[in-house]
């Protein structure tokens, strides 16, 4: 069995195991599916928005949604890693002919499958409330790529932080750190409408860089409009792939060997 092989084996072993804590445990499930949907609800619907956005808010507000939904909910994974690190389960690994790593990957496979299954959830209310996607089923799988490809980037930030945390109390006061990165965002409100220098923070954000590459995709022109003319609103779709491909190649390396360190 080659290298690749036996890392691949391991790792979905270890998937399948928080797997099997889902269905033994659904509750913490349910609340990430429908917190979102609940957000959506309350914006788009009670709170309302729409500052700088010409036409119909709903077109902005759920492709700025979806996209920080991929940057939120991490807290359940950096749990899990810390809790597995304190309660002697990675000495038992340890003690197994194990592929580096193949716990955390494990364990953001099972993610990436519960954010895609609430990323269905939030189109299909999204779909519910008004919203009307173009671009046929191309576009929507693109949509659905880039918004994936986030979830996996700001998954291994939260894995990393749990790994410096260490600890599940600490857990709470680290993975604030990644707040600014979903509220500092065009989520909500059309950077054109916003200071200029908080305008430039926002149009630099990983968040709204694939927020607005969704809005491109699924052709809402009043949303694209707001998205405004600097060079990072006008290459949305480079950006959307860059900054997660960069965030993987800085913190997927960083988690995996502080993993190794701890497993000597």
């Amino acid at each position: 069995m080659s290298a690749l092989t036996w890392a691949a084996a391991d790792s979905w072993t270890m998937t399948r195991r928080e797997l099997a804590h889902w269905a033994r445990q659904p509750g913490q499930l349910i609340v990430g599916l429908v917190f979102p949907v609940m957000l959506l609800l309350v914006f788009g619907h009670l709170i309302g928005g729409g500052r700088g956005v010409d036409g119909a808010y709903i077109d902005f507000l759920v492709p700025g949604m979806l996209a920080l939904t991929m940057a939120f909910g991490l807290e359940s994974t950096m749990l899990a890693v810390t809790q597995d690190l304190n309660k002697g389960v990675i000495d038992r690994f340890r003690a197994m002919p194990m592929a580096d790593g193949a716990v955390l990957v494990g364990r953001s496979v099972a993610d990436m499958l519960q954010s895609a299954v609430g990323l269905a959830v939030l189109l299909a209310v999204g779909y519910a409330v008004g919203w009307r996607p173009g671009g046929g089923a191309g576009a929507l799988l693109a949509t659905a790529g880039l918004l994936l490809l986030l979830r996996l980037a700001m998954l291994w930030v939260g894995i990393q932080l749990a790994m410096v945390a260490g600890r599940p109390e600490l857990v709470q006061a680290v993975q604030i750190l990644v707040w600014p990165v979903g509220f500092l965002s065009n989520a909500f409100a059309a950077p054109v409408s916003m200071p200029g220098w908080l305008a430039a923070a926002v149009e630099w954000n990983p968040v709204s860089a694939t927020a607005t590459a969704v809005r491109e995709l699924v052709g809402s022109p009043g949303a694209v409009a707001a998205a405004g003319d600097s060079w990072a609103a006008q290459h949305a779709g480079a950006l959307a792939v860059a900054w997660p491909l960069l965030l993987l190649a800085v913190f997927f390396p960083l988690a995996v060997g502080r993993f190794r360190r701890l497993s000597r």
